[in-house]
């Protein structure tokens, strides 16, 4: 969830003053990067679950206030759309068992949202696109109460000045021909439907341009690892579909302006980086304000005195570009420290995945970072995008561009060089090698297997549809196998449909 804002109207001087605040909030953090001064711990794992609702014939059911009020859990909060909810977890230590825990408490934690959930009448569904929403479901009353979403509602489309065209040409199901998404939204509602996990890594100055990097060249294997998102508005697209809905529902760009090249505000990069610096200066430099709502904070002054800025303009609008892998300023206490956002995982399908793609995440990057020769001076930054947007498309069936190897297939990519890399990166973190085993062990057989949550929730649907179901009846009865199984938590490579 961003920072909370309260409703109002934005004036010309408002966007003329934020964009000076945050060219302030620039240079203070120039200086704070040459003075040294951040915080650096041991590293930790951290991570936020979108998650959605829906009522017991498996249709989104708006109601997260009243989810909220019941579950009565501050790590619960509010997302965009009516039918969101998002879990917060606590920053722990990435060494040791720790990660096993993580497993145990999410469980434990989710199980008791989801039994306070149904008291209230709904039901916990983690998964990355809800496959029984309907264009109906984009309408502005869906919203979420908090005054932020729409006032970037607003913003989005001031700043767009006509509605919003999804267009997606979708991957054949395995018995059919391809779908098409072709639809106007005069709200970013659909980028309600994109739920996904992002998982977070304090890093020190000097390191994050390298974690980055590092994070980027590996965006595509993850997303062919772990794509859950295959159905959109009753279409079958494609096996990520979170990432082009992303891109396209809150795209700030008329035609025109895309045709001039001007940059999308979800964002992959174009280049690169040797600083974290680098990031937040291409953002302040590319990118107008959409929430331009101003401090009273001097962060020069507070560093004169010593004190820790919160650079709370530069944070805000950092919150409005959506980086696939985002660099976040943060304080606690009066220690300012940074992480690194990785945003490219979908919801799901259970807690034990979600580990074993944290896990592998984790591992390889570190890995990246350790090696002699970095994967990303090895191929272009080009080759890196093209690789998240050739695997959201195809999953496992998608070739990717890899140094040394040539175009590959993600399995074949990650079973003969990355997971030995994942378990050398854990292993430098301190990871107990049973744990390190457990979490491993199923993204190795879920690559042997070639079955993620998009190739089940895909072959399911064909197989009900093959048994006279109609597409809607498919999904909703897809959706309704999919919660039971996971809530008994196998992992999805061992699925039966």
């Amino acid at each position: 969830m961003g920072v909370d804002v309260e409703e109002r109207k934005f004036t010309r001087q408002d966007r003329q003053r934020f964009r000076a605040k945050v060219h302030s909030c620039l240079q203070a953090l120039g200086s704070m990067l040459n003075d040294g001064h951040f915080e650096v711990s041991e590293p930790k794992i951290g991570m936020e679950i979108e998650l959605n609702l829906v009522d017991d014939a498996m249709q989104p059911a708006m109601a997260n206030a009243e989810v909220l009020a019941a579950i009565a859990d501050p790590d619960y909060q509010t997302e965009l759309g009516q039918y969101n909810i998002e879990i917060n977890v606590a920053p722990r230590p990435l060494r040791g068992r720790h990660i096993r825990d993580l497993e145990t408490d999410l469980r434990k934690s989710l199980d008791s949202a989801d039994a306070r959930a149904r008291s209230v009448g709904s039901r916990l569904a983690m998964i990355g696109m809800l496959p029984t929403l309907t264009e109906e479901h984009f309408e502005h009353k869906w919203i979420s109460a908090n005054p932020r979403y729409d006032l970037l509602n607003q913003q989005v489309f001031a700043a767009r000045g006509e509605d919003i065209e999804l267009q997606i040409s979708g991957v054949p199901l395995p018995d059919g021909t391809g779908e098409e998404l072709s639809t106007i939204c005069d709200t970013i509602l659909p980028e309600a439907a994109c739920t996904s996990v992002q998982l977070h890594l304090q890093v020190a100055p000097e390191s994050f341009a390298a974690h980055w990097n590092a994070a980027q060249a590996l965006a595509g294997v993850q997303v062919a690892l772990a794509a859950n998102s295959p159905f959109f508005a009753g279409r079958a697209l494609w096996h990520e579909t979170r990432i082009p809905i992303f891109e396209q529902s809150t795209d700030t760009r008329p035609q025109e302006l895309k045709n001039q090249g001007v940059r999308p505000r979800v964002w992959f990069g174009e280049r690169w980086i040797t600083s974290i610096f680098d990031l937040f200066e291409e953002n302040s430099r590319y990118f107008p304000s959409l929430l331009p709502v101003c401090s009273d904070e001097d962060p020069q002054a507070m560093l004169a005195r010593g004190e820790a800025p919160s650079l709370a303009e530069l944070k805000l609008h950092n919150g409005t570009v959506y980086r696939w892998n985002r660099p976040i300023y943060d304080i606690a206490g009066d220690r300012y420290h940074l992480r690194l956002e990785n945003r490219v995982l979908p919801a799901g399908p259970t807690i034990i995945d979600t580990l074993a793609d944290a896990a592998f995440y984790y591992g390889t990057v570190r890995a990246f970072v350790d090696a002699d020769r970095p994967v990303w001076t090895q191929m272009s930054f080009d080759a890196a995008e093209e690789n998240l947007h050739a695997a959201a498309r195809g999953g496992f069936d998608s070739r990717l561009y890899w140094p040394e190897v040539g175009w590959v297939h993600p399995q074949e990519l990650v079973l003969r060089r990355l997971l030995p890399m994942a378990d050398a990166g854990l292993a430098s973190y301190g990871i107990d090698a049973e744990v390190r085993d457990r979490y491993l062990g199923v993204i190795e057989a879920r690559c042997v297997s070639r079955r993620s949550g998009s190739t089940w929730q895909r072959e399911s649907v064909v197989a009900r549809e093959r048994a006279g179901d109609s597409r809607q009846v498919a999904l909703a009865g897809m959706l309704d196998d999919y919660i039971t199984q996971m809530h008994a938590g196998e992992p999805v490579h061992t699925w039966e449909w």
